[in-house]
């Protein structure tokens, strides 16, 4: 059975949190509320959320703000603002902060799960779609990972190597490149190396270790690959 979509509510209103997580719970999601900044950057830190429902004044912060932060590491996640905020320029900066949907304070709860389900739709394209090399399934969406009936639990950062080598299946991927993309380190720095070596170790014991076949592989000189058997 496919697990539900777990949405993040961040909403300082602790009456409106409540409100909404138990609504959208009623409707077959998974839902937690966060009362601050701190708590939804944990949360997302945490790998496992597939909405945002973000408020924008919060008491440790501006939302808006941390809506950039977030786009530099879950580029997908699709975003809606709830805000009091209605002013046209406020809309403007929400949507070019990354937000895919901006809903005005008060807004009736019908009309939030209709922009869920559009957003639904809009997240199911090609680029979206799980991932797979052999009878590895990487969810794009929930950021989880299978290897046959078997679910492997991944930190976030071992899931985004995981997409990045699976993007390329049966191409070699450089550790530059890795570094690039994954630690966002620009340069070539050995320490880099060494814990991009460490990771790929502890990805090949949760994804290689227990199988007869590997699907991880060193390319000597070259970088790491991530190939089914032929």
């Amino acid at each position: 059975m496919t697990p539900p979509l777990h949405l993040l509510v961040v909403e300082d209103d602790p009456t409106l949190r409540g409100a909404l997580v138990k609504g959208l719970c009623e409707q077959g999601y998974q839902a937690t509320g966060c009362p601050t900044l701190a708590a939804a950057r944990a949360a997302v830190a945490g790998g496992q959320v597939d909405f945002l429902l973000l408020d924008l004044g919060l008491p440790d912060g501006d939302g808006l703000e941390w809506l950039n932060e977030v786009r530099a590491t879950r580029p997908q996640l699709p975003v809606i603002i709830l805000t009091a905020r209605d002013a046209l320029s406020d809309r403007v900066r929400g949507f070019d902060a990354g937000a895919d949907d901006y809903l005005i304070k008060p807004f009736e709860f019908p009309e939030l799960l209709a922009r869920l389900r559009a957003l639904q739709r809009r997240a199911t394209p090609a680029a979206l779609t799980p991932l797979c090399v052999g009878d590895l399934q990487i969810d794009l969406v929930r950021r989880t990972v299978q290897r046959g009936a078997r679910v492997i639990e991944c930190t976030p950062r071992e899931f985004d190597v995981l997409a990045l080598l699976a993007r390329h299946s049966g191409q070699a991927v450089s550790r530059a490149r890795l570094a690039a993309e994954v630690w966002k380190v620009s340069s070539r720095m050995t320490s880099v190396d060494n814990v991009i070596d460490v990771q790929m170790s502890r990805l090949r014991e949760k994804v290689d270790r227990p199988e007869a076949s590997p699907l991880i592989h060193t390319v000597r000189g070259l970088g790491y690959m991530l190939k089914g058997g032929s």
